[in-house]
């Protein structure tokens, strides 16, 4: 089975961004695993619980179709984090999919992934990403190349059915 791997903060990851996706991508075909800054239980904003099954550090990219970067306040944390670009980088590099939505667009840009590409982002953070050279749309869902972004929870299931379309034209 194909695997896509999720990132989230370990407190206050908005919980519909990753319920949401991650049911629309187990209902296409996918096996979903999750990677944090820790292992074990993390707590989204709203009380939803999740597990960690591995540290940023020790993802292998070549096991994954996607990495998709969570959103919600805890998300701010990947913003400067070295490990969250590798992997960004490193999965664009394959011509994987990466994805973010809410704020965690930033953290594609600060990796230098949206410079010229449309982007969309949660409203709070778009001089964020147009800063790093990204074409701000407000669309909810965006894709550019392989590059998927959203904006916020209210659009989480379109977001990995998106994903899914995507994802299921490369295999």
């Amino acid at each position: 089975m194909k695997k896509v791997l999720f990132v989230i903060a370990p407190d206050d990851f908005r919980d519909e961004e990753l319920f949401m996706p991650q049911e629309e991508l187990t209902k296409c075909g996918y096996e979903t695993w999750i990677a944090s800054h820790k292992t074990g239980t993390c707590t989204g904003v709203r009380g939803g619980v999740a597990q960690s099954d591995m540290v940023l550090e020790d993802v292998d990219t070549n096991d994954f179709e996607a990495v998709i970067f969570v959103g919600g306040k805890g998300s701010r944390v990947f913003f400067d984090d070295p490990h969250a670009f590798k992997i960004a980088q490193a999965m664009h590099g394959l011509s994987k999919t990466v994805a973010a939505i809410c704020i965690a667009p930033v953290i594609l840009a600060n990796a230098g992934l949206l410079k010229k590409k449309n982007a969309t982002v949660f409203e709070s953070e778009i001089k964020a990403i147009e800063d790093k050279g990204a074409h701000y749309t407000d669309e909810g869902v965006v894709v550019d190349g392989n590059i998927v972004t959203a904006d916020g929870p209210e659009n989480a299931k379109k977001f990995g059915q998106t994903l899914c379309e995507l994802l299921n034209k490369q295999d």
